[in-house]
């Protein structure tokens, strides 16, 4: 427990996070890779050029100041996140370097004004974050390896069978090299790959959304190919996989991990918004779904840039004439000659509103403007939060 002058002391930092909290935690990374380079092994470093991961943490950082008083009330960002950190092998002993270098970034980022009071009360107040992160990775840690099927670490993976689904998305069926059985997941979880491209010095580690159903003997993840644009390098992963990971290649992955799910315990229709690769856990559930709740109505909405960016459409079309209780729709940003949709630009409220049941439970995933945009259609329409439910591809950041 927290002391009340401890959490007075942190809750004076607010305002002071809320304005300097990105700079603290960008001098956070800088310094914490520079001394232990062997963390780049861990974290994702196209995160780190773009500043996602400094934002992500920041965020974070903010919000643990601003309910240090009831921190119960982050328990759903620390599993959030502890999901992520089992799925990486983040262990207990990573937490005390980073405690260390976040104090030392806030004391370079403030100078005098981190008085030896504000800088005490934060090392007490992260003692008992991270003693909640750790408690609560431990439980997923035993959960993942006692699971059917389960296992601890990165297993070997054989690439049984790969897919051309579009232009720029390929599936990979992945199988155990050991040829024992895998875990079971929930509808709309990830696995995470890990390899080492030739000439890269660190291991590279990215999450994949699994983008079948569950309860077969491989996991099937779909990756887009992140080609190279102004300002921003190709994706060192999704590059590697579509370029060099063939039929007999072999993959690390650590067992299946998330938090956003399909809620198969209600029984209202359900609604699924996906953009681009976002399509992945969207046709989990999709599947899910159609398999074990074939009463319940669904409705498929997928938005794409044109017919070549648009994967497993015939897989959809195919679902949606087998199972009357579904229906879809698509909207092209740009369509090519030939291509046939729903819609053509972005979706927006008005669209939605005559396609969707405003009942519904509403999922959605994809590139961040295009979740910001659905985000802010659902509220236009007036869609309670508790059922709207979104994941971001990445670090978590803000649709509002």
């Amino acid at each position: 427990m927290l002391s009340q002058q401890t959490i007075d002391t942190i809750k004076s930092t607010v305002p002071v996070l809320e304005v300097h909290g990105q700079s603290i935690t960008s001098v956070f990374y800088n310094n914490l890779f520079k001394d232990h380079p062997e963390l780049l092994n861990i974290f994702n470093h196209a995160n780190q050029r773009q500043g996602r991961q400094s934002a992500a943490l920041a965020g974070a950082v903010y919000a643990a100041a601003a309910h240090i008083d009831h921190l119960e009330d982050i328990i759903p960002a620390v599993k959030q996140i502890g999901q992520k950190h089992r799925a990486l092998q983040i262990k207990p002993e990573h937490y005390p370097i980073v405690g260390q270098y976040l104090l030392g970034a806030i004391k370079e980022v403030l100078g005098d004004a981190a008085t030896p009071e504000i800088l005490e009360a934060w090392k007490e107040a992260y003692g008992v974050i991270a003693d909640a992160f750790i408690s609560v990775e431990a439980e997923m840690y035993r959960e993942a390896e006692a699971a059917p099927g389960g296992w601890s670490g990165f297993r070997p993976f054989v690439v049984e069978r790969r897919v051309k689904e579009s232009e720029v998305i390929t599936s990979f069926y992945l199988k155990p090299q050991d040829g024992e059985p895998i875990a079971s997941y929930l509808p709309g979880q990830y696995i995470t790959v890990r390899v080492q491209p030739e000439g890269q010095p660190y291991t590279q580690i990215r999450h994949y959304s699994l983008s079948a159903a569950p309860g077969g003997s491989s996991y099937r993840i779909s990756v887009r190919r992140e080609d190279a644009a102004p300002g921003k390098p190709a994706g060192v992963v999704s590059n590697y996989l579509h370029e060099h990971a063939q039929e007999g290649t072999v993959l690390e992955i650590s067992a299946p991990a998330g938090t956003f799910t399909l809620d198969q315990t209600q029984d209202i229709p359900v609604v699924l918004i996906s953009g681009g690769v976002g399509l992945t856990p969207m046709v989990s559930m999709l599947e899910t779904l159609l398999k074990e709740q074939p009463a319940r109505k669904v409705t498929y909405v997928h938005a794409a840039i044109n017919g070549s960016h648009h994967a497993m459409k015939e897989h959809i079309a195919d679902l949606e004439s087998a199972h009357p209780q579904m229906s879809s729709y698509l909207c092209y940003e740009t369509p090519l000659e030939g291509d046939s949709c729903h819609k053509t630009g972005y979706i927006d409220a008005a669209w939605l509103q005559q396609i969707v049941d405003p009942s519904a439970d509403f999922y959605f995933c994809g590139p961040v403007p295009f979740m910001r945009t659905v985000y802010s259609a659902l509220k236009e329409l007036g869609i309670p939060a508790e059922r709207i439910h979104y994941e971001f591809f990445g670090p978590a950041g803000q649709l509002d």
